[in-house]
């Protein structure tokens, strides 16, 4: 499969009745938008403190702190555990999410975020068409039967995007500035 313009071999995907020459922009928009909406997370996050990061929608769910380290730690397990990305740091990073983690500090949840997106950005980047090529069998109903990189990172995309919206709308209700976008 061709590279894209921005180094994203292998996610650009086109069926037989479009040209290279109609989709070549797409990958590129595509994590160009992503990337904008990890800006507009680590802004919205930054500034919170720490009653503000224990707001919560209802009292049933996750609050504003738990949800960020929700997608510090989906990230990371994916890249992690899946494609064996993200080393020891990634490994850590994981377990930000998990029952009896200790909660974390908005300048801990944007370093988290940051690390996570860095570490995402240079494997996607040095993955060769080969690379790009590997699957895995899906381990759920919830997964497809076959999981690629290319299914990974969209999951990634429409996780952050639920949950960087779920985060918003709780400090919206609580009259908080939520995502600038």
């Amino acid at each position: 499969m061709p590279a894209c313009q921005s180094g994203m071999t292998g996610l650009l995907i086109m069926n037989q009745e479009e040209s290279m020459s109609e989709n070549q922009g797409l990958a590129p928009a595509v994590f160009d938008g992503w990337r904008a909406y990890q800006e507009a997370l680590t802004k919205m996050l930054a500034p919170l403190d720490s009653d503000q990061l224990a707001l919560r929608a209802a009292p049933n769910l996750r609050s504003v702190g738990a949800i960020a380290t929700h997608i510090i730690g989906a990230r990371a397990r994916w890249f992690y555990l899946l494609m064996g990305e993200g080393g020891d740091e990634f490994e850590a990073l994981g377990g930000w999410d998990r029952r009896g983690a200790r909660a974390r500090s908005a300048d801990e949840l944007v370093r988290g975020l940051e690390a996570t997106w860095t570490g995402m950005q240079e494997a996607i980047a040095r993955w060769s068409p080969e690379d790009w090529e590997k699957s895995w069998p899906g381990e759920d109903e919830s997964e497809p039967e076959i999981i690629t990189r290319q299914w990974v990172i969209w999951h990634l995309i429409e996780h952050d995007l639920h949950h960087g919206g779920e985060i918003s709308i709780t400090l919206g209700a609580h009259k908080v500035r939520g995502l600038e976008l």
